[in-house]
């Protein structure tokens, strides 16, 4: 998340762990204040979107959420997680009206702009915890420039499962409203498998399993995955592969304020092609210096995460992923976990960047042929 001197006390204090494999240990994790409040987000019929192979526009929606509630806090330190089609976060008291503004009008951008219908709620920690359960905090610290939330304890799953059943929804904005969405962007092109396949994995725990049994699945796995030199982080060392113009100019251009469409893809086609050669040709402007960003990036990708349940998204070979899916129906078989994988080609990328002479911007990683979502279409077959 991107750090502030304005931080919430409580995010602000608690402290971030480094080592992926340790991501299941409890005493990582801090129960949400009572006062605060949970927002979810998703994408409608994500499924027919990512079938009509509209993966970057599904993407774009679920990073807009984060980038509108971050840029209408200020900048303001605060828990959130991608999810692929939506996103998942937690304010306090003093930000929920303007984190309802920001979702409010992200739901109304990602109608008129993207013409997908994205459904969004805000629910009170009191309601999670009437349930007998529980929305705990760890911050993850992928590189030194930043960390990113992790959450546990059940309670975002039922939030997540409210929001579909209509209850605490927000209703979009009035038509035309336009968050702010300043630091959005996918000029980035899609990142090709070097190990032989992209997998987004999505792993929560079966109905009535022991959490010491889901606790000791999950370290398997991310242990299997975290020792194998067959498998790592889809972004390529040196960073993405950027061409112009971008593929996602008509993503960015639609996130920008001011003027008419027409006006606005001129300008970001203009501020990309300035960039693109920043960045092709290494040039120092100022301060910034392409190769310490690049860096940065492939540093602060976020590619793996928990939130109620394990989701990855690797670069692996075809021997891994048979041997982590054979874990995976081992631990399904007993009843302790549900699980969905989804095999693909490459890759891709949505950034979140306020400012690219500070070293937090955030990288949100997602498979480039449905990834997460069609991950959660083949964890729910598992129960159909």
């Amino acid at each position: 998340m991107i750090p502030s001197d304005r931080s919430e006390p409580f995010y602000g204090r608690i402290p971030v762990f480094r080592g992926f494999a340790s991501l299941m240990d409890p005493a990582l994790y801090s129960a949400l204040p009572d006062d605060w409040t949970v927002g979810v987000a998703d994408i409608v019929d994500s499924t027919g979107a990512i079938a009509a192979k509209r993966y970057k526009a599904v993407n774009m929606a679920g990073a807009a959420v984060i980038a509108s509630v971050t840029n209408a806090l200020g900048g303001r330190e605060f828990p959130f997680v991608f999810g692929g089609d939506g996103a998942s976060f937690a304010v306090a008291p003093s930000d929920l009206s303007a984190a309802r503004e920001a979702l409010a009008a992200t739901a109304r951008w990602v109608a008129d702009d993207l013409d997908l219908v994205m459904r969004v709620a805000l629910v009170p920690i009191a309601a999670i915890r009437a349930q007998r359960l529980d929305v705990r905090v760890a911050r993850f610290g992928p590189s030194a420039n930043l960390s990113y939330a992790m959450f546990s304890g059940g309670g975002l799953g039922w939030a997540e499962a409210a929001m579909k059943r209509g209850e605490f929804a927000v209703e979009p904005a009035a038509p035309g409203t336009q968050p702010d969405l300043s630091g959005l962007s996918c000029r980035f092109e899609e990142m090709p498998a070097t190990r032989g396949l992209i997998l987004s994995v999505l792993v929560v725990p079966a109905r009535g399993a022991d959490p010491a049994d889901f606790r000791k699945a999950i370290e398997d796995v991310v242990t299997l995955v975290e020792r194998s030199p067959d498998a790592g982080r889809p972004v390529p060392a040196g960073g993405p592969p950027l061409k112009w113009p971008p593929q996602g100019i008509d993503y960015e251009a639609r996130a920008a304020r001011g003027g008419s469409l027409f006006r606005r893809r001129a300008v970001v086609l203009a501020v990309t092609l300035w960039a693109y050669f920043v960045m092709r040709f290494g040039i120092t402007v100022g301060q910034f210096v392409p190769r310490n960003y690049l860096r940065q990036l492939v540093e602060n990708s976020d590619f793996r995460k928990y939130d109620d349940g394990l989701r990855m998204v690797l670069d692996c070979t075809a021997e891994l992923e048979r041997a982590l899916t054979q874990r995976l129906e081992a631990a399904a078989s007993r009843g302790i976990i549900r699980y969905g994988v989804h095999r693909q080609d490459a890759a891709m990328m949505t950034c979140f960047t306020p400012s690219v002479m500070r070293s937090d911007h955030v990288h949100f990683i997602d498979g480039a042929r449905g990834g997460y979502a069609s991950a959660a279409t083949a964890l729910k077959a598992m129960t159909a």
